[in-house]
């Protein structure tokens, strides 16, 4: 039973990393190499050297990164910082810039530029928490 449980955790590390090789190689996203991305998380393929997302970033599934906006005809450039946590089914519009250490709320619509060390949510996302500190991936830490 461990061997399998092993093989499994390699084969998924495996994925991850092919996910990330094609993510930065094929595509040019600007993404650290320890960012973990849900397999159903969706980021903005039309700009996407737009896509800029920090060390120990998780991002859940369902949420969707946008880096372009065709009503406005716009390619911007969108940013996720350090250490931050994006909620699933959270949507993060073009442009927007995330600092880091930030928590975005699932179901988040963040159409506002987020400060360090925050908790945002809501639709639009507003800023329901400050002064926080989080760990890898956005873990927050309980002082």
């Amino acid at each position: 039973m461990k061997l399998v449980v092993t093989i499994r955790e390699k084969m998924r590390e495996v994925v991850l990393w092919m996910q990330h090789a094609i993510y930065t190689k094929v595509f040019g996203m600007d993404i650290h190499y320890s960012v973990k991305i849900s397999f159903s998380a969706k980021l903005d393929k039309a700009n996407p050297r737009g896509i800029h997302i920090g060390e120990y970033t998780y991002i859940a599934g369902g949420a969707i990164v946008f880096c372009h906006d065709y009503a406005r005809a716009l390619n911007t450039d969108t940013y996720i910082g350090k250490k931050c946590f994006i909620g699933a089914n959270a949507i993060v519009m073009a442009g927007v810039i995330i600092g880091d250490e930030v928590i975005v709320g699932s179901g988040a619509i963040v159409t506002k530029n987020v400060p360090s060390h925050t908790i945002v949510a809501g639709n639009p996302a507003r800023v329901i928490k400050e002064n926080i500190k989080t760990k890898k991936y956005g873990q927050i830490v309980y002082e």
